[in-house]
């Protein structure tokens, strides 16, 4: 098991820079696939990063391609969001996520359901004016 806590939101304007950071404590991030989602208000929560268990495969809804670059530091056992040219249509409430799956199992495993996810973060809030 894992608990996450999600830090770095805040108020910026659109065009500026932020990175989201996600704390685990319990089992390694080298035994978890992770991923990052986020909710607007009245929306669904939807898929926007997803990093593999081994840290080599990555996956990026088309909304956020070529801005948002999701890795994993492993000795911080900390995994990051940085959000670049950030635009009012990326105000959300952001969380990170994980699920279990063991480093030994070299396939790459990176799911971009939220279903497929069983830890969460409570959530950090990005808030970006025009």
């Amino acid at each position: 098991q894992v608990q996450l806590v999600e830090s770095g939101g805040g108020l910026v304007q659109a065009g500026d820079s932020l990175r989201l950071s996600c704390a685990a404590s319990g089992r390694t991030f080298s035994d978890y696939a992770t991923g990052w989602f986020r909710q607007a208000p009245g929306k669904e929560r939807e898929f926007v990063a997803a990093l593999s268990q081994n840290g080599g495969t990555s996956y990026y809804a088309d909304s956020v391609k070529g801005r948002f670059t999701i890795s994993r530091d492993n000795a911080k056992n900390t995994m990051y969001l940085q959000m670049n040219s950030l635009k009012p249509e990326d105000t959300a409430a952001y969380y990170c996520a994980a699920k279990f799956r063991s480093k030994f199992r070299t396939r790459p495993f990176a799911p971009t359901s939220e279903g497929e996810y069983e830890y969460w973060g409570q959530g950090t809030q990005v808030t970006v004016s025009s």
